[in-house]
């Protein structure tokens, strides 16, 4: 009798281990696929922190010397590449200087930042 008890939590025990397990497994690309998506809230604080408003603008629509970035469709992995090596006048910077998970966060942000509205439904500029 011992023996068939011992056998039955021993089953219950890696039913319970296997259900774990699997749920984790389940769960792992959805927090892995956020995580390449970045993180907007804080790549709005990054691009601050790393001056990019100083050459593309407030909400990188452009108002310094670099042009507007937004609205962009641009990945994290994309905007990693073009700031490592841009083409054009943009320096370098390298990942002392900014790390991957930064850019990623940045380029979360930029995604984030909505379409300006078409001229022809903002009434004001319609008056006749």
């Amino acid at each position: 009798m011992k023996g068939t008890m011992f056998y039955r939590v021993l089953f219950v025990i890696a039913i319970a281990m296997i259900v774990a397990n699997s749920f984790a497994i389940a769960q792992a690309p959805a927090s892995l696929s956020s995580a390449a998506a970045g993180n907007a809230e804080n790549g709005k604080k990054l691009y601050v922190t790393y001056f990019c408003w100083s050459c593309h603008g407030s909400n990188g629509r452009a108002g310094g010397t670099g042009p507007a970035i937004v609205p962009s469709t641009r990945s994290g992995e994309d905007l990693i590449k073009y700031v490592r090596k841009p083409r054009g006048p943009m320096p370098p910077y390298t990942s002392k200087s900014i790390s991957d998970k930064d850019l990623t966060d940045i380029a979360a942000f930029l995604r984030s930042v909505p379409k300006d509205p078409d001229a022809k439904t903002i009434p004001l500029l319609n008056q006749q």
